[in-house]
């Protein structure tokens, strides 16, 4: 390997890609101390060992103005954007900042799998499948006279409904391969008595664009979200239960959006954890713990519900309300935490579009961390709150690792024990 010029260092940060974060993102502060490296499960992974990178060393090619090196690599993809490495940071860099610009950078063409055709697709059709508005319809119509015929008598998926207290957005991956995971969600409508509306027009639950660093994506996608809601005059838009999409969404509305929300608009947002928690609570909802007697039950913690929203927004919250709604579920002497948890959890391995996306070997083993946390629980039932998490635990983790687990949704928790009414 050459040695690395550094003659002409000042000029080539001057007109670094970077320049803009060595203040903004604390760059400068870096000290080389290499505790993001420490922390991070990237660092000496077999399938990592190729290209040899690490948070370490990736952030001192952005110190050292090698922009296109740092922009040509693989790190700045299969990183999960989890920000273990910042909140372990001692000088607060803000190296998934970095990360972002060098994936901005990264010609549309050239971004890794699937991700930027989706992008394009949400733009273009509302959705990342490209699901066309009559097919969409007709199905949310079929799944709700089914519901209604399994177990919710005269439930009918309230499509297009004006004026509704909730507004809740479809995932295009269920709405595409899982329809029947739709349900669950609907069976707690229909229990809470709840007065709620999806949309027919750019419904999508999912941002792909801050997974591509497509900033102005992510906000149009965002901005759709608020359209729909002033659209159909609903009261409380439910942030998506995908992790990145409800970390993009909020980062939207904080953003570009927040003079749409409060008691002079009467349109406000909150996660699901909150629906949720409010009608056990209330009783609006009950459930039967027996459902799940006698299992030993485990929860993972969404990186972006979780330490992302700490770190973007002060909020922590979701990881008390995540484990108060397990407690109405089961009995909490059968619940172990893994040894990595809330702040500290292990990404599951497929955050920031690497569950849709190309590299099979560093997800997988990025996820043996998540894996091996889970093993040590000794539990047999994983509860997740988010949709990439949830595919990754029980269709790729579950298999590669011989795990002996059953891994739901919590939503699908409580949908799974809901006692209905008759």
């Amino acid at each position: 390997m050459e040695p690395l010029d550094i003659s002409n260092l000042a000029e080539r940060r001057q007109k670094s890609i970077f320049a803009g974060l060595f203040t903004d993102a604390h760059v400068n502060a870096c000290f080389t101390c290499g505790t993001c490296s420490g922390g991070c499960p990237l660092t000496g992974m077999e399938s990592t060992k190729d290209e040899g990178l690490d948070a370490r060393k990736a952030i001192r090619m952005a110190v050292f103005g090698m922009d296109q090196e740092l922009i040509d690599s693989r790190f700045v993809w299969i990183c999960t954007t989890c920000q273990r490495c910042e909140i372990g940071c001692p000088m607060g860099v803000k190296l998934v900042k970095v990360w972002m610009a060098a994936k901005a950078a990264r010609p549309r063409d050239k971004v890794p799998g699937v991700l930027h055709k989706g992008v394009d697709m949400v733009l273009k059709t509302g959705n990342n499948m490209g699901i066309p508005e009559d097919d969409y319809v007709t199905l949310l119509e079929e799944l709700g006279e089914e519901l209604a015929e399994e177990c919710c008598p005269g439930f009918v998926t309230p499509v297009e409904k004006v004026g509704a207290e909730y507004l809740h957005f479809q995932n295009s991956k269920e709405a595409y391969a899982e329809p029947d995971d739709m349900k669950w969600w609907w069976k707690i409508f229909y229990a809470a008595k709840a007065d709620w509306t999806t949309s027919s027009k750019n419904w999508e639950s999912v941002d792909w664009g801050i997974f591509t660093a497509n900033m102005e994506a992510s906000k149009e996608i965002a901005r759709r979200k608020v359209e729909n809601m002033k659209r159909l005059q609903a009261k409380t838009f439910i942030l998506p239960d995908c992790g990145g999409a409800s970390y993009g969404t909020r980062l939207n509305l904080e953003k570009y959006f927040k003079h749409e929300f409060g008691p002079e608009t009467g349109h406000n947002y909150v996660y699901f954890y909150d629906v949720l928690l409010k009608w056990l609570e209330e009783g609006r909802i009950k459930v039967d713990k027996s459902v799940h007697e006698g299992r030993i039950v485990t929860w993972h913690d969404s990186c972006k519900h979780g330490r992302s929203a700490y770190l973007a927004f002060g909020d922590d919250s979701n990881f008390d309300k995540a484990r108060k709604i397990i407690s109405y579920c089961i009995d909490m002497q059968n619940f172990r935490e893994m040894p990595h948890n809330r702040l500290n959890s292990y990404c599951c391995g497929a955050g920031s579009g690497n569950w849709p996306g190309p590299f099979e070997k560093e997800k997988t083993e990025h996820g043996g961390f998540k894996a091996r946390d889970i093993q040590a629980t000794g539990a047999d039932l994983v509860i997740a709150g988010c949709s990439n998490c949830r595919d990754q635990i029980m269709k790729n983790l579950k298999p590669k690792y011989k795990l002996d687990i059953e891994v739901k949704y919590i939503w699908e928790m409580i949908a799974d024990a809901l006692i209905l009414e008759a």
